[in-house]
């Protein structure tokens, strides 16, 4: 499969790399080691992302100024990285297009023509590694740095349940490649903006906890992010953090978005948050997920969410 997977990518005439809307460092530094596999190759394609507001903390990753949000005219094959369904880059493709599915969602249904998914790895940039290795590639510095980029913050800096001997063999390949821990930390982890300071502080305060502390909830208002100006994406470290308090076990962090209220699930251990996500018609994994509830009301959001967790318990 992983030659098969090869040899459609040399024959393509155009092909796009598409990572998915609210990108995180996973989807993204898959779609620009691909990109730059193919430049090397000299391969015409474009990696595109629905949004045009990027997480700047990756302008470090070679190729990020190239990422477009207009689809091309035309396109023989279509990339996706990292994308738990068909629909998670808010697209619709040419149905005649043939796909590559690169992924680690439990909830991916195999969309592609051809499928890399695997939901036991710990992150997509660990399959994108094997796709090169199985097909002796050459991984260059620029694509040792995003691989690694991938799964050192999907892997909540290799602390995630997934994290295993393959996830570190695959990360000392990428450093004998050419990846610097200390530059990438530097660069993606030590260059936050004194808003994203402000907006978490915010956040944090906002925690309430439930069913005896087991079950933590943060929330940021629309009104708070004019007044630090900051952006969403400063506040996605919260939950993490506060997933990190020793009597909670679930943690859910809600943000009012297109109408609705977006929901990010985590938890610790055995407790699969997935399927409260699938409920709501969501997705993820099985200790981090997400989906939306129809309200713009967050008193209302949590009381739905809190109402069907605790059911469940019973």
């Amino acid at each position: 499969m992983h030659k098969e997977a090869l040899k459609l990518i040399r024959s393509s005439h155009y092909i796009i790399i598409i990572s998915h809307v609210n990108p995180d460092a996973d989807t993204l530094s898959c779609a620009l080691a691909m990109s730059n596999f193919l430049s090397e190759e000299k391969i015409k394609h474009k990696v595109f992302n629905k949004q045009s507001d990027l997480p700047s903390n990756l302008d470090y990753l070679s190729g990020f100024n190239k990422i477009t949000d207009q689809l091309p005219k035309s396109y023989d094959l279509a990339i996706y990285m990292d994308c738990g369904d068909i629909s998670r880059p808010a697209i619709s493709i040419d149905e005649n297009c043939k796909i590559i599915n690169f992924d680690h969602h439990q909830s991916n249904n195999n969309f592609g023509f051809i499928n890399f998914v695997d939901d036991s790895k710990a992150s997509t940039a660990e399959i994108l590694f094997d796709f090169f290795i199985k097909n002796n590639l050459k991984v260059s510095k620029n694509t040792a740095e995003c691989l690694y980029t991938g799964i050192y913050d999907d892997t909540l800096a290799f602390t995630t349940p997934r994290t295993d001997a393959s996830t570190f063999k695959a990360v000392n390949n990428l450093i004998e490649f050419g990846a610097s821990p200390s530059y990438i930390a530097s660069m993606f982890i030590q260059r936050q903006s004194l808003a994203k300071l402000k907006i978490q502080a915010k956040v944090i305060q906002s925690l309430e906890l439930y069913n005896e502390g087991s079950i933590a909830i943060i929330y940021v208002l629309p009104s708070w992010l004019e007044q630090t100006g900051a952006s969403y994406k400063d506040c996605d470290e919260a939950i993490n953090q506060v997933l990190n308090l020793g009597i909670v076990n679930i943690a859910m962090f809600l943000r009012i978005s297109d109408g609705k209220t977006r929901v990010s699930l985590r938890s610790k251990e055995d407790i699969d948050i997935s399927k409260v996500a699938a409920h709501f018609n969501g997705g993820g994994h099985k200790n981090a997920a997400g989906c939306r509830i129809e309200s713009q009301d967050i008193e209302e959001s949590k009381k739905i969410l809190l109402d069907y967790i605790t059911s469940t318990e019973k």
